[in-house]
């Protein structure tokens, strides 16, 4: 297959970590600011523990002060509380990331609504949402961010297109069509009751599939030329001829084969989005650290 219209997220994230460490560096020389990231994990979830480890990997090698907080799965929700408040007051801490999911008898909206929003590059805070529902100055999430980061990337100016997110969510589908809505797309935000899902499919010229439900869309979903983004991450049985038995693979939420044939650009899974996350994260703090700081960031 022809796979000159496949986006590697791979390298556009290692480009975005690189320049992540050039701002970082500067902002040491300039300004003898380092900005620093700080990691809560609660539990011993295989996948969070797999995910903060990278993090703080690539924390380090991008030049930036790492902090990582383990806590055990029993760790009551007020002491869960009063290390963000702790967080919230550090001076070196300037992003705050509390891994989710949160054990059952933690209230996961409570600890987010305790995050300083001016910390928060998660922006999953209810402040940075609204300042991106009404086009203010936002800590934006990771993913959505890294999206248009990559639709800018492949296409240049967004103006006039038609876009469709699949998927509702607050932290993919509202703020992703929020960030299209700034670069004046005509967005449609589409979900599981939409009437001819196909059909709304097959209007865009831009599609971010984001909902959790293996291969849903398929090829003939797609506009000849489309930009796909698929956001899903799906772990299924492994189906492909000479596959071991038992084993599983990471599949999107499109058909990657038959949309690949049809769409101008498509994000593989895996290798597409998901790199952008933590590239993205750093990049939030680094942009955290010089709002607080009051100066300007560094181009990189």
């Amino acid at each position: 297959m022809d796979r000159s219209n496949v986006i590697d997220g791979k390298a556009f994230a290692a480009r975005l970590r690189e320049t992540v460490a050039r701002q970082v560096a500067a902002l040491k020389a300039g300004h003898g600011l380092t900005p620093g990231l700080a990691v809560v994990l609660v539990g011993e979830d295989p996948a969070s523990q797999v995910y903060v480890r990278n993090k703080g990997k690539a924390t380090v090698e991008a030049g930036l002060n790492s902090f990582e907080h383990k806590l055990p799965a029993e760790t009551d929700q007020e002491t869960l509380l009063a290390l963000v408040r702790q967080l919230n007051d550090d001076p070196a801490v300037h992003g705050i990331l509390v891994q989710l999911p949160l054990p059952d008898h933690v209230s996961e909206a409570a600890v987010l609504d305790a995050i300083d929003p001016d910390k928060d590059v998660d922006g999953f805070h209810v402040v940075n949402a609204g300042r991106l529902a009404t086009g203010g100055q936002a800590l934006v999430p990771c993913t959505p961010r890294g999206c248009l980061m990559m639709l800018k990337d492949r296409l240049g100016e967004l103006k006039g297109l038609r876009a469709l997110v699949l998927g509702r969510s607050n932290i993919v589908g509202k703020p992703m069509a929020q960030l299209l809505l700034g670069e004046h797309c005509t967005v449609t935000i589409a979900h599981s009751r939409t009437k001819d899902l196909a059909g709304e499919c097959r209007r865009a010229d831009i599609l971010i599939a984001a909902v959790g439900r293996p291969r849903m869309v398929p090829g003939d979903w797609i506009a000849p030329g489309a930009t796909v983004i698929d956001v899903g991450i799906n772990r299924i049985p492994d189906d492909r001829p000479g596959a071991p038995e038992g084993k599983m693979r990471l599949v999107g939420d499109v058909d990657f084969e038959s949309a690949a044939k049809v769409a101008g650009a498509i994000t593989p899974v895996p290798g597409g989005v998901g790199p952008m996350t933590i590239a993205c994260l750093l990049a939030n703090t680094v942009t955290a650290a010089c709002q607080q700081a009051g100066i300007e960031e560094p181009a990189g």
